[in-house]
C-alpha cells in the first residue's frame, strides 16, 4: 500500500501541474484569439498533449466555462473585501475592477457577465446590491440609482471593451468614469423605469427560465 501511495502522489502532482498550464494557457490564448481559438492552440501554449486538454475538459465550452467560473469566484471575493471597507466607495471601487477583468478577458467577456453558473451570478449580485447600499448611507450615489443601473452599466463596460480593446484598450476606465459621475447626481436623470430584478433573472435565464425576484 505504501509503495502504491508513493507512486500515486506524483502523478497526482504532475496533473495539477498540467492542469494549471492550460488554465493559464487558456486564458492568454481566449483573450488574444477569443472563444474561437482552438483547444490544439490551446494545449501548444501550455506544452502539453491536446489529450490532456480533452482528459479535463470534454469541449472547449466546458474549459471556458471552468475560467469563467473562476475568474468569477475571484470577482466575489474582491466584492466581499469591497464591502469589508464599509465607507461607501467599495461600489465605485468594484466597478473599476470588474472593468479591468472584462479588459483582461476580453476574448470572452461575454462569458463573465452570462455565465451559466448561476450562484456565482448571484452571490455577486446580492454583493454589488450591499455595496450600492453602503453608497446610498454614505451619499456617494444618488439614492435613485437601483441594482439594475448598476447592471446595465457592466453590460455598458463590456459592450465598450468587446467593441474597442483591439485599439483603446483603456477606453471603459472614461465610459465608467461619465457614468459615476451621473450616479452621483442628486436628482434621477431619467424618469424612465430601471432594470428590475426579476428581469435580471430573465434576461440571465431567458423568459422561461427560474425567477429570482426580490
Amino acid at each position: 500500500m505504501a509503495a502504491h501511495d508513493t507512486q500515486a502522489r506524483p502523478m497526482r502532482r504532475d496533473a495539477a501541474r498540467n492542469h494549471q498550464l492550460v488554465m493559464e494557457a487558456a486564458r492568454a490564448v481566449l483573450a488574444e484569439f477569443g472563444t474561437d481559438a482552438s483547444m490544439e492552440l490551446i494545449a501548444s501554449r501550455a506544452g502539453v498533449g491536446v489529450g490532456t486538454v480533452y482528459r479535463r475538459f470534454p469541449n472547449k465550452e466546458a474549459l471556458v466555462d471552468e475560467i469563467a467560473g473562476q475568474i468569477l469566484v475571484g470577482l466575489v471575493e474582491q466584492a466581499r473585501r469591497a464591502l469589508d471597507r464599509a465607507d461607501g466607495t467599495g461600489l465605485e471601487t468594484l466597478l473599476r475592477v470588474i472593468g479591468r477583468s472584462l479588459s483582461e478577458h476580453h476574448g470572452y467577456a461575454d462569458k463573465l457577465v452570462g455565465h451559466t453558473r448561476a450562484t456565482h451570478v448571484e452571490q455577486l449580485r446580492d454583493l454589488i446590491e450591499q455595496l450600492l447600499a453602503q453608497a446610498h448611507e454614505s451619499g456617494r450615489i444618488g439614492a435613485h440609482v437601483t441594482l439594475g443601473d448598476i447592471m446595465t452599466l457592466v453590460w455598458g463596460l463590456r459592450g465598450v471593451v468587446e467593441t474597442g480593446s483591439s485599439v483603446v484598450p483603456d477606453a471603459w476606465q472614461r465610459h465608467l468614469e461619465i457614468h459615476l459621475a451621473g450616479l452621483r447626481c442628486t436628482r434621477p436623470p431619467s424618469a424612465r423605469p430601471a432594470v428590475s430584478r426579476a428581469e435580471l433573472a430573465r434576461i440571465d435565464h431567458g423568459p422561461t427560465g427560474p425567477e429570482a425576484a426580490r
